[in-house]
Order: structure tokens, then C-alpha cells, then sequence
């Protein structure tokens, strides 16, 4: 694991770049309006932006110019979590400003979405077109009787169309919800019943790995299934009609009306996202249009250095979050870029090449499809013309320290490289890319600003250079405001404050080393924990898979009924490899001699595949609970696994098991 020796950086930023970032330029402005320290750089900023909280909030308001139509009473009414009451009495409105750039006759003309699918090819939607569809499409769903809090869903791949719709549905006060059409009916429905949408926005079907995929009958059960849905738009992406009784979206955007913003108070619902809802209904979380607005402009505007000029692609589904996030990308002025389709098609340099068509500035990934780029022997700078890449970032999981040596060796030498953590729940990061600080191999440059993290011991003592539960002690302006169905407020208090009352809890392993620096070693409710000796699932795989026969692997601890424990390793191999005496030696030498020798696995069982959630994230509860005898449909919600049968492997080995005990 990561030293806290401090060892040299990967990567420093040269004084010329960190001069240009715009977090320096907000640093010295803030120390003259606001009195942060003008000295010191990003940490000297970061312990005032936690210890002055109301201050620095109130100063990224006032540096991206946000426009209150009412100013609040105050910054923060109330600090309790949950609960934390910000700009009490303020309005305003997410999209007015997410379309601000179209008011600039400069810019009005530019491209603010490019949007590609499998073949490659971009086109551009301008910020005044974008903004002409999104007055067109708000005057329409207000002449359907949409209406402030009132839900609006869509099932949508990741096109223009679906920005357009959110934006639209933020511009009338109403509240937008969205799956991928690669979700199923059961798991579309485990989610938008729970809001009871009044209109529905859906495809005809997708393009995916070169194929087309139909989703005309899974659109007909939502409609029967969704009995609030007052209208459903049809997109023909795939060419068919309309259904009986659908609206056209052409029908719905042909207008050239001026956008009219509904006024909302600062905590007023912007949008509903979903927990992966593996073991039970996915938790239905509420975020707030000033909310988002705030952190969203601190993350994108300082932290990401996004502005006019720059291109922002993050590979992204509309089922999560970090789809969200990408169309907050409008806010700073940058130009959006939308890929629909699989993430390695034709090859696993696809995203690479869209990169390069598209000019992008910041490249967002998964963890996961850098560690496969580099499995697969794929060449980035070699093949494709990359010097508009200013940045990769990296989220879903933790980025293995040979991921980022793979990214210095086969991108850029001068490459900024940015893995970030945060989640679904707050729609951002708690910790990640810092423009003007190093980079370590293996470890997150450091807290976000506003966000007080700490590593916590059981007793919440704050730890440095050891594991400990991650925790933010001071509330951010986009967590949620609740969760939807809870009347009482007792499923949020039990998923974030139960374990310490008044902190947020987020349920990962994370150490802060004394450079200020962040390593995330995985799920805390997933812990390996032999012999006293805490470990993070992540750590294991990071290991395991610099194999080249691993394809992916899982790892579960289990407490045993007779006081033992039984940590099996299961692997995923490489076409070609066989679990062989070699292989399960050199498995357990790698995890004894870079790890712990306490954490070899008691058995490596070859795996058909590894089960993930819909969003990419291996699952390690359910497959706990299925190895404990829980049966299926009660260890897991079949609609939030990828691929159900992979499951069904795991429940067999536990009749085996139990069967060989009895």
C-alpha cells in the first residue's frame, strides 16, 4: 500500500499551470474580498474553506456569480446533520444558469453538447439551440400541467435530447428522474414507482456493442405500469412511429419560445437519484437545485480548472450520477461532450479515439476501463492524437497505483491525473483532483474544499496514516435534502448518522496521509477482518489483478457459526488461463508478500464472471449473504444486478458448503 513517506510525486504541476488554475485565482480574490489566507496555497485554503464554512460558501456564490432572483437570510441557518438549512429564503434556478453561456453573442453560436455514438462521427448542438429546445420543451410540459415538485422521467440514452429534457424540467421547477435503456422494466420500475412520475421520456431502443437494441415492449410496461404518467415523448432513436397516444419530441421542440425559469427556493428537489439498491429497493435520493448548483460550481469550476474553452467528456450512463455531474459541465461555460455506446467498441482504445475526435480537455473514466486498457495492450498517445487532454480522471473505484503509472507511461508524462471519490448520495466528490498540487501514485491529492474529511476510528478519534471510516464532520450543500418515501427522515439518519450521530458516515475505508493526500481501500461494510487486521477489499484486487490471467476477482470474508472465518478468493480468468497449482501460488505469494500474509485467501474458486451492479460496481454484500445460506431473492434485488445468473453460481457453491458441513 501507499507510504505516507511522502515519496516523490508522479506528477507536479509547473508554476506556469498553477498560476493559470482558476482555484489560485479564486484564492487571491477570495483573500481580498474574504479574508482566506493568501498564502499557503490549496491547504492553507482548504482548512479555511472547512473553518469558515458560511464564508467560503458565500464566496463561491459570489465568485461564479450566482444569481439569487431573492437573496438568502443567511448562508447556514442550521449546521445539524441531517437537516443543515442553507440560504434559508433564497430562489433561484439550476437551468437558467446552466444555459447562462447562450446570453454571450460571442459564444451564443458555439458548441455547447457534441454528441457521438459508435460510429464516431460528432455533432453539435450550440448553446442558442440548446437553449432555444429547452424553452420550447418547458412551455410544453407547462401546457400539459406539469408544475413545480411535480416528477418528470426519462428513459434515455446519453443524448442531447436527455440534457435538453432535464434542463427543460429544472427550467419549469419540476423534478427529473432518469434510467439507461439498458436497464430492464423491473429495475426502471423499482425506481420511478417510488416517485410516481407525470411524464415519460423514452427511447425506442439503443445502439450498443454494434447491435441494436428494441425497447418498444419494455416502454409499453412502463406506461401500464406507471399509472401517474399523464404524457410519454417518444424519441425514435432506432426509426419507429410513436405509439398510440405518445407525443413526438420533434412536436415538443420546434418552438422558438424565450426559456421561462420558475424561481425556487434554494432547497427545492432538482433531481431524484438511486442507490444501486442491491439488497432492497434502491434509496430514491433527493438533491437540491441550489444545492447542486453551489457544489457543483465549486467541483467543475475550481477543482476540475473547466471553463470557456475546454471540453469535458466523462463516459457515463444516464443512470448515474456522474451523468448528472458531466451536464453540470454547462454551468462553467464548457463545452459537454455525450458518447451513446459501449465503452470498447470497436476496440478498448475506443474512448481514446473519442477523445481525440472531440478535443477533449478533461477525460473522465472508470478505474476499471484504464486497468483494461492497460491489460489489453493498448497504446493511447501512440495511436491517437491526445494533446488536448489536459487531465484523466478516474471514479467507480479506486485507480490501482500501476493504473496511474500505465496513464504517466502511455498518455503523457505531463498528464494530470486525477482519481476522485464521492458518490451517488452527495452527486459529488469528497475527495480528488487538485489542480496546483502533485500527484502520488496510488493516492487522491487531497479533500475537496468545504468538505471536512476525516478518517475515523470506531470511537471517532481522527486518524492520519491509518484505516479509518471515512467521514465529512461538516455538511456540504448537496447532500440530500432527504430521501423520497421517508416521511420521518429515518432511512437517511440510518444510512448516513447511525454509527456517529451528527457525522456522515459514508461507508468506505479511506487512510489521509500526512501530506494530505487520500487512499480509498474500498467498502467498510465489505471489510476483510481476519485476526483483528482490517483490510479493504480494494487492496486485495489491486494486487490480484496485475496478474495477466486475472481478468477481474472477487474477495468475501465470512464469520463463520463455529467462531471461524472463511475468506474465499474468486477469480475471473483471461481467456486462455487455467486456475493451475502455478497460478494459485503465485496468487497467494502476491498477496503474502505486497499485502498481508493474515489476508491469503482459504480457497481461489474459478468464477464464471463476477456479478457488478447496474452502474459497474463489483457486489460483495449479496454475494456475503447468498454464501451464508441467505436465499436468493432475499440476499439481492434481482433488478440491480447485471447479470443474475452470475449470482446463481455463488448460491450453488453455499448448498455445497452447507450440504459438506452437514
Amino acid at each position: 500500500m501507499t507510504s505516507s513517506a511522502n515519496p516523490a510525486p508522479l506528477w507536479q504541476p509547473d508554476a506556469d499551470r498553477i498560476a493559470a488554475a482558476r482555484i489560485t485565482r479564486f484564492q487571491a480574490w477570495a483573500a481580498d474580498r474574504y479574508g482566506a489566507p493568501a498564502e499557503g496555497g490549496y491547504p492553507a485554503l482548504h482548512r479555511w474553506s472547512v473553518d469558515r464554512l458560511e464564508t467560503f460558501w458565500q464566496a463561491v456564490a459570489d465568485w461564479f456569480d450566482v444569481r439569487f432572483s431573492t437573496p438568502g437570510e443567511r448562508v447556514l441557518a442550521d449546521r445539524g446533520m441531517p437537516g443543515a438549512r442553507w440560504f434559508p429564503g433564497a430562489t433561484l434556478n439550476y437551468a437558467e444558469h446552466a444555459l447562462r453561456t447562450a446570453e454571450d453573442p460571442a459564444r451564443a453560436h458555439e458548441p455547447a453538447l457534441v454528441h457521438l455514438d459508435e460510429t464516431h462521427t460528432p455533432a453539435a448542438v450550440s448553446w442558442a439551440e440548446l437553449r432555444r429546445q429547452v424553452g420550447s420543451l418547458a412551455a410544453e410540459l407547462r401546457a400539459l400541467g406539469v408544475r413545480p415538485g411535480d416528477r418528470v422521467s426519462g428513459y434515455l440514452p446519453n443524448i442531447p435530447q436527455a440534457v435538453t429534457a432535464l434542463l427543460a424540467t429544472a427550467a419549469v421547477g419540476a423534478t427529473w428522474t432518469s434510467c439507461a435503456p439498458d436497464f430492464g422494466a423491473r429495475s426502471v420500475l423499482d425506481r420511478f414507482q417510488q416517485v410516481e412520475p407525470v411524464v415519460l421520456f423514452t427511447v425506442d431502443g439503443y445502439r450498443y456493442g454494434g447491435k441494436e437494441h428494441d425497447r418498444v415492449d419494455v416502454v409499453a410496461e412502463l406506461r401500464r405500469e406507471l399509472p401517474t404518467l399523464r404524457a410519454v415523448v417518444h424519441i425514435p432513436l432506432l426509426g419507429s412511429p410513436a405509439p398510440e397516444g405518445a407525443l413526438e419530441w420533434s412536436a415538443l421542440t420546434a418552438g422558438d419560445v424565450e426559456p421561462d425559469f420558475e424561481q425556487v427556493p434554494f432547497e427545492h428537489p432538482l433531481w431524484v437519484l438511486y442507490s444501486s439498491g442491491t439488497t432492497g429497493l434502491p434509496k430514491a435520493i433527493v438533491q437540491s437545485q441550489g444545492g447542486i448548483l453551489l457544489e457543483h460550481f465549486k467541483q467543475l469550476g475550481l477543482h476540475c480548472d473547466l471553463g470557456p474553452g475546454d471540453r469535458f467528456f466523462w463516459y457515463t450512463s444516464t443512470g448515474w450520477m456522474m451523468w448528472n455531474f458531466l451536464v453540470s459541465g454547462l454551468l462553467t461555460g464548457t463545452t459537454v461532450v455525450l458518447y451513446d455506446g459501449s465503452p470498447g467498441h470497436p476496440d478498448t482504445g475506443a474512448q481514446w479515439a473519442i477523445a481525440e475526435r472531440t478535443g477533449t480537455t478533461l477525460f473522465g473514466t472508470s478505474a476499471a476501463y484504464v486497468m483494461a486498457c492497460r491489460k489489453a495492450g493498448v497504446h493511447p498517445a501512440r495511436d491517437h492524437d491526445l494533446t488536448t487532454v489536459r487531465c484523466v480522471a478516474t471514479t467507480g473505484s479506486p485507480l490501482p497505483p500501476d493504473g496511474f503509472r500505465w496513464l504517466h507511461d502511455e498518455v503523457r508524462e505531463d498528464l494530470w491525473i486525477a482519481s476522485v471519490s464521492g458518490g451517488t448520495d452527495v452527486c459529488s466528490c469528497f475527495a480528488g483532483a487538485v489542480p496546483t498540487l502533485p500527484v502520488h501514485i496510488g493516492e487522491l491529492q487531497a479533500a475537496c474544499l468545504g468538505t471536512d474529511l476525516q478518517s475515523w476510528d470506531p470511537h471517532g478519534k481522527p486518524l492520519v496514516g491509518e484505516v479509518g471510516e471515512l467521514v465529512v464532520t461538516n455538511p456540504m450543500p448537496s447532500m440530500p435534502i432527504r430521501f423520497w418515501n421517508d416521511p420521518d427522515g429515518s432511512r437517511y439518519r440510518d444510512s448516513y448518522f447511525e454509527m456517529f450521530p451528527g457525522v456522515w458516515r459514508h461507508g468506505d475505508w479511506i487512510t489521509i496521509t500526512d501530506h494530505g493526500s487520500v487512499v480509498i481501500h474500498g467498502r467498510s461494510d465489505s471489510t476483510l477482518n481476519r485476526q483483528g487486521v482490517r483490510m479493504g477489499s480494494a487492496d486485495i484486487y489491486e494486487v490480484v489483478e496485475r496478474l495477466p490471467e486475472i481478468k477481474e476477482s472477487l474477495v468475501i470474508g465470512l464469520e463463520e457459526p463455529d467462531g471461524g472465518y472463511w475468506m474465499p478468493l474468486f477469480v475471473h480468468l483471461a481467456p486462455g488461463a487455467a486456475l493451475d497449482d502455478d497460478l494459485r501460488s503465485r496468487i497467494k505469494r502476491a498477496i503474502r508478500e505486497q499485502l498481508s500474509p493474515r489476508h491469503v485467501p482459504d480457497e481461489i474458486i474459478e468464477v464464471p464472471g463476477v456479478p457488478h451492479t447496474l452502474t459497474g460496481k463489483r457486489i460483495e454484500v449479496p454475494v456475503k449473504r447468498l454464501l451464508q445460506g441467505t436465499a436468493l431473492t432475499k440476499a439481492v434485488n434481482p433488478g440491480s444486478v447485471d447479470d443474475l445468473e452470475l449470482l446463481r453460481f455463488y448460491e450453488h457453491l453455499a448448498r455445497e458448503r452447507a450440504a459438506g458441513r452437514g
